[in-house]
């Protein structure tokens, strides 16, 4: 993997760790027959599929944009791929999360899972720059999914 796609996939790093540990606004009206193992394990599924899929997805981009591992890419380009990769993902894994339903008794606490991812996602398209400045608008809703028990969803790193 090239310096390139490491320092983009640093740069979105932040997002890829969140991107599945909510669901969607429905989440709390699903009847999940799931318990809370159950969607703890198909959540992590969905992420980890995800961030294979935004891996590779930043190799092509890198590809792209004649981009080496000799050069870092500006911040222009960070936040392309931030746009182009890595918001898109993010609100794929949380409709997909949403789509399990929340395990019974736990959907308050889903809930505000979703809410908080649903707002740093809506953050990050706002103003992609927020990730390349060091700022995590995602920082609650991994800290929440890590709290619940996810792993590969509430990540960091």
């Amino acid at each position: 993997m090239s310096k390139l796609i490491a320092v983009l996939i640093a740069a979105a790093a932040i997002v890829l760790i969140v991107a599945g540990c909510g669901g969607g606004s429905d989440s709390s009206s699903d009847s999940s027959s799931l318990s809370k193992a159950q969607f703890i394990k198909q959540a992590d599924a969905i992420c980890e599929k995800g961030n294979k899929e935004n891996e590779a997805e930043f190799e092509e981009f890198a590809k792209e944009h004649n981009l080496s591992e000799k050069m870092e890419p500006s911040k222009a380009v960070q936040e392309e791929a931030i746009s182009e990769i890595v918001a898109p993902s993010v609100g794929k894994q949380i409709e997909e999360i949403d789509a399990l339903g929340a395990p019974e008794g736990d959907e308050g606490k889903i809930e505000a899972m979703v809410a908080a991812v649903e707002e740093g996602v809506e953050e990050i398209e706002a103003n992609p720059g927020s990730l390349t400045e060091g700022k995590n608008p995602l920082a609650k809703g991994s800290k929440l999914a890590k709290e619940y028990g996810l792993k590969t969803c509430g990540e960091e790193g």
